[in-house]
């Protein structure tokens, strides 16, 4: 059965640095594309990162690039999202996402089933 399973976060001050570490299960084999979002509190779900599970093509919304760094992990089906420079307004729930396709993109990778999350506090 599919399921995602998140895990780091935390609580940081502004420009301070934090690592989430994904594993998507139930993915035996294909394409997987796999990434990011986030939700703030009272806000919509937004987009922040995808990456092919082998590591290569990762994509960014404009408004982590240069500051987050999404990288294959150690384990199979994991990805890592290394995020620098952390900012109040990057505070929020991030979930991960993984789907079979061949055209991997921040800009259409599709999520669910959502995992629990995991909190990340920015605080000014």
């Amino acid at each position: 059965q599919v399921h995602m399973v998140e895990s780091g976060g935390g609580s940081v001050q502004t420009g301070g640095s934090l690592k989430l570490s994904c594993t998507a299960f139930g993915y035996s084999y294909g394409n997987i594309c796999m990434g990011w979002f986030r939700q703030a509190a009272g806000k919509e779900r937004e987009r922040v990162a995808a990456i092919e599970v082998d590591g290569s093509n990762p994509t960014y919304v404009d408004s982590v690039k240069g500051r987050f760094t999404i990288s294959k992990g150690s384990a199979s089906n994991t990805v890592d999202l290394q995020m620098d420079n952390l900012k109040p307004e990057d505070t929020a729930v991030y979930y991960c996402a993984a789907e079979l396709t061949f055209r991997c993109h921040i800009s259409t990778l599709r999520g669910g089933p959502w995992g629990q999350g995991t909190q990340v506090t920015v605080s000014s």
